[in-house]
This record gives C-alpha cells, sequence and structure tokens, in this order.
C-alpha cells in the first residue's frame, strides 16, 4: 500500500471496510506468541504504516472515512496515536543520548567519525524505532493540518502538553523524515513529496 501504485490498494482497502479490520489493531497491539509471530514493534509499524499509506493516497471521500476513525469515540484513536508516540519518541531519543555519548568520547580520544559509522548509528535509531515514530508523527501532521477537523488537532496539543511534549520535537522527526526521502523512479517526484512533508511541519 506504499508508493503511488498503491493508491489503488488503498481505495480498495477501504472500499472493503478494511477499516473496520485495521483500527481493532492499531488500538490494541497482540502480544506476540512464543512460536512465530511478528513482535510488538512489528505490528505497530505495519499498522502506522497502513495508516499513514492510507491519509497520503486515498480519495477525499475515502480519506474522509479514515479522518473520522479518529474522530469517534471521543478521539479515543488520536489518544492512542500519542500514546505510540510519546513510546517512540521516548526510545529514541534514549538512543540518540547514548549515540551522542559515544560519538564524543570518540572525539575525544581523537577517533574520526566516518560515513560506516554514521550509519550504524542510523541502523541503531531505526532498531530504538525511529521509522515507526516517523509514520506516527507524519500522521500527526496529516490529521492536524489536512483532515479539516480542528477538534483533532486540538486533542493532539492538548496531550502534548499534559505529556510536557513538543510540538518542536515532532516538527524535527518529520523533518528529518522529509530529508530521508528518495524515489529511485523519479527525482521529482522524492522531491515534491519531500516538499509536501515539509509544508505540513511549517503549518503544523
Amino acid at each position: 500500500m506504499t508508493g503511488d501504485e498503491g493508491a489503488e490498494n488503498c481505495n480498495k482497502f477501504v472500499e472493503i471496510l478494511g477499516l473496520r479490520s485495521v483500527f481493532p489493531l492499531f488500538m490494541k497491539t497482540h502480544k506476540k506468541h512464543k512460536k512465530g509471530g511478528i513482535s510488538e514493534d512489528d505490528h505497530e509499524e505495519h499498522v502506522s504504516s497502513i495508516i499513514a499509506s492510507m491519509l497520503k493516497h486515498c480519495t477525499a471521500a475515502n480519506k474522509l472515512r479514515v479522518i473520522n476513525k479518529f474522530v469517534e469515540n471521543d478521539h479515543a484513536k488520536v489518544d492512542r496515536l500519542m500514546e505510540l508516540h510519546f513510546k517512540y519518541l521516548t526510545r529514541v531519543q534514549n538512543v540518540d543520548d547514548r549515540i551522542e555519548k559515544e560519538k564524543q568520547a570518540r572525539l575525544q580520544g581523537g577517533d574520526i567519525i566516518d560515513d560506516d559509522q554514521e550509519d550504524e548509528y542510523y541502523l541503531r535509531r531505526l532498531d530504538a524505532g525511529l521509522f515507526t515514530l516517523q509514520l506516527i508523527d507524519y500522521i500527526m501532521l496529516e490529521l492536524s493540518c489536512s483532515s479539516g477537523v480542528s477538534t483533532i488537532k486540538q486533542r493532539i496539543l492538548q496531550l502534548l502538553n499534559m505529556h510536557k511534549g513538543s510540538i518542536t520535537a515532532v516538527r524535527n522527526v518529520v523533518r528529518e523524515y522529509a530529508g530521508n526521502i528518495g524515489d529511485a523512479k523519479s527525482k521529482e517526484h522524492g522531491d515534491a513529496e519531500r516538499q509536501r512533508l515539509l509544508e505540513l511541519v511549517n503549518r503544523f
């Protein structure tokens, strides 16, 4: 359901009542069974990716059906979205802090941080859930800036304030996500998507 070719799949998914299956999975992560099954982190990444793709690719009518899911039951799914935001933000920030300390120690010892080492650091951030955090915060911005439903953004800002969260942190996450956007088929498409994300950041 990702990429432009996924647009048709996203719309079909909504039209065959797929929202009835994906949002219960979003609201409650099933614990991994001892014998097989995906992990909790993989589950949350996969479901977040589906929702992000629907918000990006669906027609206006189908996108509204997705948005309405975040309004029903007194914005319960917005509450869940923010719960996941804080979960993954904390994990990524903890890893970032450890990486920064390692960098400082290496530099003080005369080491050089080369591209291979930077790649290794980035992989550690991904292992901590960076990509899932980027998906979640992208969903937050789409709902806040493109849904046309003011109560969603109000709820997001309220929860950020309650938990001493930061609008700047959300913007930085999506800004980094935009910076890593690429498209093997079309540089123009990659540039357009990057610009779209940055516009969401500026409007949040």
